[in-house]
């Protein structure tokens, strides 16, 4: 079976975990969790970089820096993970979804200033599969409505928007570095914070609310509780896997994009026969081989293919199901204006296997099968 993914290694992680341990410090923010911010600090540009234990902590800090509170709104796609309303959701925040565009599936930047109510706080653009959103578009609202920026860019690191890092345009981002991602340290993520005003802040609430990172830097002669916080720092032992793969960024990266574009060489003749439809990447934006996706006819022939490929040992998954039409979204949020394409696009899109290290014959056999299932020599 060809798996959907594969956590990358890269051979050096568990040297620097057991050095990390006789170092006798595996609690967070140590050697590792330096290097690892630093590296993210100098890659993206961003002022400050905290390591956080997700990156739904990233998103949740990221609320706490931008006082989200009850009845406060925040504007977003349905089409993302639910992480992205969860952290807002637990301020008690409503969450306010509209419409994608279905080119990118990227919020549609046009819809985004009809949503805006004198409750608005926040607008959260998610980079889908690390391609930016119309990030000059939504920043001019922005500053238009005095409203904050958070980017959801779990899928973006190591890619850009008109040469600006995803995650370091608005006031705050987010990665991820869970095993699903292109770099991983297990379950992990960081909040990148754009302005230095809000860094202090950001420490304490990271640190359970303490003033501890100012007294490990002998700012202070003793630690104190100064605000409400919780403990979103992760284990040096994750910080310590991940370095390795920083490490090794741009070889990771270089192999994720050869496997995205030998994707897209080996299945454009079927595209252009108007059977699948192939990822668009816009001019300006420069993308990090996250994903490879297809969008199929609709819902029925998705699942028939799935089907399909399982029964040839290659493992492909659909992806979300839009926030809007869940239990909880229903309870805790609303969607604002027409579901023109959300629901209809996500319902034909389907991930194939992607990771560092899949091999070029198995990207050919997969895009071969996908091309036997519709009859396409």
């Amino acid at each position: 079976m060809i798996r959907f993914n594969v956590p990358p290694f890269t051979g050096k992680e568990m040297d620097y975990i057991r050095q990390a341990v006789e170092n006798q410090k595996i609690c967070g923010d140590g050697e590792f969790t330096r290097k690892c911010s630093e590296w993210i600090e100098k890659k993206t540009g961003t002022s400050k970089c905290l390591l956080t234990t997700s990156c739904t902590h990233a998103t949740e800090l990221a609320a706490l820096l931008a006082q989200v509170g009850p009845g406060d709104e925040i504007i977003m796609p349905s089409f993302t993970f639910v992480s992205t309303a969860d952290a807002f959701v637990l301020r008690g925040a409503v969450p306010v979804f509209v419409d994608i565009r279905p080119d990118t599936m990227n919020i549609d930047e046009t819809l985004i200033e009809a949503a805006i109510t004198e409750k608005t706080k926040a607008i959260v653009p998610v980079h889908y599969a690390g391609v930016g959103c119309e990030m000059d578009a939504i920043m001019d609202i922005a500053r238009r409505h005095k409203l904050l920026v958070i980017e959801d860019a779990a899928q973006g690191i190591m890619a850009y928007y008109k040469g600006k890092a995803l995650g370091a345009i608005g006031d705050f981002g987010c990665f991820s570095f869970h095993e699903t991602k292109n770099y991983s340290m297990g379950e992990g993520g960081a909040l990148l914070i754009q302005h230095e005003k809000d860094i202090e802040d950001a420490e304490i609430f990271r640190e359970k609310g303490t003033d501890r990172s100012k007294y490990f830097r002998g700012q202070v002669d003793k630690y104190r509780w100064q605000n409400y916080g919780s403990s979103y720092l992760p284990s040096e032992l994750n910080a310590a896997y991940l370095y390795a793969q920083l490490e090794m960024a741009d070889a990771i990266n270089d192999e994720r994009i050869r496997i995205w574009n030998q994707y897209r060489n080996e299945l454009e003749g079927l595209a252009g026969t108007g059977k699948i439809q192939l990822p668009y990447v816009p001019d300006y934006c420069v993308q990090n081989g996250h994903m490879f996706y297809i969008k199929t006819a609709d819902q029925e022939e998705r699942a028939a293919l799935i089907d399909f490929l399982s029964e040839n040992d290659i493992l492909a998954v659909f992806h979300y199901v839009p926030l809007h039409s869940a239990p909880a979204g229903l309870k805790f949020g609303r969607f604002h204006g027409e579901d023109r394409y959300t629901t209809k696009e996500s319902e034909r899109l389907l991930r194939l296997p992607m990771y560092y290290g899949l091999k070029e014959e198995q990207v050919s056999y997969i895009s071969g099968k996908v091309k036997e299932f519709y009859g396409f020599n």
